[in-house]
């Protein structure tokens, strides 16, 4: 099987980098600063969603705010212990890029989706941030922005995600999707192409586009 594309969008959290370390240890301090009892934590979908959207659900819409920004602060001064680190295939892969021909899309802010891709050496040109967006995935808003932003219609983009609101937004936008079962069994995963991770993939750059193969 080979997919075409003119461009290649990645979210950043479990298909590229892997950060649940940090995201398990910040996220059990930031409930338990709240009041928010565990019952209550193991209900709301966390992977794959913007902050704000997941404050939302557990907390009073006055409160959201001011623990939205108590979240982002803890994931990024947690970044220097240790808790992100790249996943598989990922360098490989995105040393044969062009810089035009992919971006980074993340349901994290601006500030710690940085922090977290400086820890591991990755600079996007291109990064599609909670911040730039007014609706997060499972919406395709940010991944229709990505295509915007690198000139490329949306048909011709393929998605990379391991969530399933992720592929969610994918397929709403039209584009190819690719998943990762690097955070979520295969049978929960709906996409065009399923894989372990990004080290299944070879990509060769052409004129015309991308060519991405499943190694054989």
């Amino acid at each position: 099987m080979t997919i075409h594309a003119q461009a290649l969008l990645f979210d950043n959290d479990g298909t590229l980098v892997s950060s649940l370390a940090s995201v398990d240890r910040c996220w059990t301090r930031w409930a338990v600063e709240y009041g928010i009892t565990a019952e209550e934590f193991g209900r709301v979908e966390l992977h794959g969603r913007p902050a704000a959207e997941i404050a939302a659900d557990l907390l009073p819409a006055d409160v959201v705010p001011e623990a939205v920004a108590r979240i982002e602060l803890l994931e990024v001064e947690d970044v220097p212990n240790g808790g992100v680190h790249l996943l598989p295939g990922t360098k490989a892969l995105l040393d044969v890029l062009p810089a035009e021909r992919w971006a980074v899309v993340t349901s994290a802010t601006r500030r710690l989706a940085e922090a977290r891709l400086d820890a591991v050496g990755i600079l996007p040109k291109t990064l599609i941030a909670a911040d730039d967006i007014t609706r997060g995935k499972p919406d395709p808003e940010p991944y229709l922005l990505a295509a915007r932003e690198l000139g490329v219609d949306p048909a011709r983009c393929v998605v990379f995600e391991d969530a399933p609101a992720g592929l969610q937004a994918g397929r709403a936008a039209g584009m190819t999707t690719v998943a990762l079962t690097t955070t979520h069994e295969a049978h929960e995963l709906t996409a065009d192409l399923v894989v372990e991770d990004l080290s299944a993939l070879s990509v060769l750059v052409t004129d015309a586009g991308v060519d991405i193969t499943v190694r054989g």
